[in-house]
């Protein structure tokens, strides 16, 4: 699917990435970018932007992005071990969001 917000979105930097992380996923956003919808999570995407993938979640209350994790892309050969860690990372934060 194509992922494309109307407006420049406030990005939450959750993990402190690099400023350049954080523009270049803006960048995306607003240009529009090849995604993948979390099929057990509603409003997480993985975002993709030629070698790098962000995790995100986009708040359906206040619109803002959450910038989860990023990665840079593997060999699809090499998938199903980062697609893991990725999960692992999600549920680690869902418990910190909510008791933190």
């Amino acid at each position: 699917m194509l992922l494309r917000l109307n407006h420049s979105p406030t990005i939450d930097n959750l993990r402190n990435y690099p400023r350049e992380i954080v523009e270049q996923l803006r960048s995306v956003l607003t240009n529009g970018a090849r995604a993948n919808a979390d099929p057990r999570r509603k409003a997480f995407y993985d975002v993709t932007d030629g070698e790098r993938v962000f995790f995100i979640h986009i708040s359906p209350v206040s619109g803002n992005v959450w910038l989860l994790a990023s990665w840079l892309a593997e060999p699809a050969d090499q998938l199903a071990a980062p697609l893991s860690a990725r999960a692992a990372t999600a549920a680690n934060f869902a418990v910190c969001a909510h008791f933190c």
